[in-house]
């Protein structure tokens, strides 16, 4: 089973501006979904997101991708605090 949290943390780190504040949870929700929680500072949530959501869009499709040869699916999400 791949780390998806540890997938999207590396990417996102390197979106940011404050790699430090990026916290990623990753949990299996069974049924072989997972989920992936991004939370960043406020100021980077722009950064994270891109325009009319194109980065985070392309987030989800790498999640996706790494995740169709072991027949599972990931779910992306972004909170704010």
């Amino acid at each position: 089973m791949p780390d998806y949290g540890a997938l999207v943390e590396s990417i996102v780190r390197r979106l940011v501006r404050d790699p430090e504040s990026v916290r990623v949870d990753s949990e299996a929700q069974g049924n072989g979904v997972f989920e992936v929680k991004i939370r960043v500072a406020p100021e980077d949530i722009g950064r994270v997101i891109g325009k009319r959501g194109a980065t985070v869009n392309a987030l989800r499709l790498l999640a996706k991708a790494a995740a169709v040869k072991s027949n599972e699916k990931v779910v992306v999400d972004i909170l704010e605090d």
